[in-house]
């Protein structure tokens, strides 16, 4: 016979069931998990991690599909993936930590507490604060720098941050958006010199730990094969060759930027403690109310673009008003303030979104690199929970994608047709051979090999590429990695018919941004005679 104890706890149990399964109808709809399929059937996504959370409680939390094509192993909301930049608002968070105990102010210039700091003008190297260094606001072009760590490079951290000093600011601070990793990985840095500790032992120890976020993991370093991994998957740059398992990024070099791996069952708490004002269940503070009001405090505007090609069905997607705070994207969506970030790694892509004003957060984690795939569900969710009207984002987002394919192949076609084939190189493959430097990001090599001449990145072994003639100056450098972008590559000589410079551009507008080829700017190396 039950006691009286037994039945009472029993029947709040059942209570509390009761409430949740009425939370989570009010919030997630009746379709999901049929939205969700034709979601991963239409994008080709192997696997995807699903969590909402609403009112302090999980309400959802699922995986769908495969970790690995080919592999049975499914995907669970335990199963790892790697965030990318969704990173940054952990990285702004251990800042917070630090400034919530009076360790450092987020006005206070980076230079007073990492002193041998620079970038390459001085006035930024001094007046630089903590919080420009979180806000995509420092002055520096559009994925400036990333070649230092993206594809993986050897360099290590401290590495990439001293060569921060031969990066010249493209505006000026403060003045305008532009998305920048580099920054992020001198924050990282930052949370390492002022806590006197790693910044990968500081976010597990400070946030994973307290947060109860007991499988997320800091880089990709702790990977062991086996384990409840999500394997990315991609198709190459151009989006349209056979899906394929490719390799895990290594991301140790930009750790603060994008190295965190986790799961959305641990992400679930990490978004109940944001929507909570930075407390823990327990009614402690991770980080206080006044820091959290500063980092969805929009630090600086972002403009919003009207495309004429944007397919109808995204018209209701687009915000009112756009910023970045301190780690977090801040907008709209139907009358609500949005705070979220996306996260975009070789192989997968991922977003965080939450609505302060309803205590709801979504969570999708995918090993594929479609941001058609996480968005239509993010939206396909807000939709009912806002009460707001159907819409088929699923197809909205088909459309936008095959649309930049479309005009991104017809664009090279026409530079192809344009090209003047029957020019001449001004100098053979002989002249051009040699070494060339380029201040941030150090030396390449160009050989001839079997008759053609090989470009290699000296400190990116994935990043080897065939050059072939393309007209006059120009050489079309066509990478044997296909998830690296192909780039034009233009040599200029000085008087003597030698070569002066050499100069990158991608030859295609769906290479990433992070490959910033543009920012390179190589010269020959004169190698001295041996005595």
């Amino acid at each position: 016979m039950q006691s009286r104890t037994t039945r009472r706890l029993w029947f709040l149990s059942l209570i509390l069931v009761i409430a949740v399964s009425a939370i989570a109808q009010s919030v997630v709809p009746a379709d999901l998990d049929a939205y969700v399929a034709r979601s991963m059937k239409e994008f080709e996504v192997p696997g995807l991690a699903l969590a909402v959370v609403k009112d302090g409680k999980v309400v959802y939390a699922k995986g769908y599909g495969v970790r690995k094509l080919g592999e049975p192993a499914p995907v669970s909301e335990n199963t790892l993936f790697g965030i990318a930049s969704n990173t940054k608002a952990f990285t702004a968070t251990a800042l917070a930590i630090l400034a919530d105990e009076g360790k450092l102010s987020w006005d206070d210039p980076v230079i007073k507490h990492m002193p041998s700091f620079r970038i390459g003008d001085p006035y930024v190297t001094n007046e630089l604060m903590v919080r420009d260094l979180l806000s995509h606001r420092a002055g520096l072009g559009l994925g400036q720098g990333d070649l230092l760590y993206f594809p993986p490079t050897d360099y290590t951290p401290a590495q990439v941050v001293e060569r921060g000093k031969y990066f010249k600011p493209v505006t000026s601070l403060r003045s305008k958006y532009a998305y920048n990793n580099f920054m992020f990985e001198v924050a990282a840095q930052l949370v390492a010199q002022v806590s006197g500790m790693r910044y990968d032992e500081f976010v597990t120890k400070r946030i994973f730990v307290p947060l109860g976020m007991t499988s997320s993991l800091v880089t990709a370093a702790a990977y062991k094969p086996g384990g409840d991994w999500a394997t990315p998957h991609s198709r190459g740059w151009r989006l349209e060759g056979k899906l394929e398992p490719i390799p895990v990024t290594i991301d140790n070099a930009w750790e603060g930027a994008a190295g965190i791996k986790a799961s959305v069952a641990d992400l679930a708490k990490w978004m109940n403690m944001q929507l909570n004002s930075g407390k823990l269940r327990d009614g402690r503070s991770l980080i206080s109310e006044a820091a959290q009001r500063q980092m969805w405090s929009v630090q600086i505007p972002i403009a919003i673009n009207i495309s004429p090609f944007t397919p109808q069905g995204l018209i209701p997607a687009r915000p009112q008003f756009a910023g970045y705070g301190l780690g977090w994207s801040l907008r709209d969506y139907r009358g609500h303030k949005v705070v979220g970030h996306g996260g975009a790694l070789t192989g997968m892509v991922s977003t965080v979104q939450l609505v302060p004003d309803q205590k709801l957060g979504i969570v999708v984690l995918t090993n594929q690199e479609e941001t058609g795939a996480y968005m239509s569900i993010v939206y396909h969710i807000l939709d009912h929970a806002l009460q707001a009207p159907d819409n088929d984002w699923i197809a909205a987002y088909k459309q936008q994608r095959d649309d930049v394919i479309r005009r991104a192949n017809e664009k090279e076609q026409k530079d192809a047709a344009a090209r003047a084939k029957d020019s001449r190189t001004p100098a053979s493959p002989t002249k051009l051979a040699g070494r060339y430097h380029d201040a941030w990001y150090g030396d390449v090599t160009l050989t001839q090999e079997g008759g053609k001449l090989v470009l290699r990145f000296t400190h990116t072994p994935m990043m080897v590429a065939d050059l072939e003639f393309w007209q006059y100056d120009t050489y079309k450098a066509v990478f044997r990695d296909n998830t690296v972008p192909d780039a034009y590559v233009t040599f200029w000589f000085n008087e003597d018919g030698n070569v002066d410079q050499m100069k990158m551009v991608p030859t295609n507008d769906l290479a990433d941004f992070s490959f910033d080829y543009q920012d390179l700017l190589f010269k020959p190396v004169i190698e001295k005679a041996k005595p």
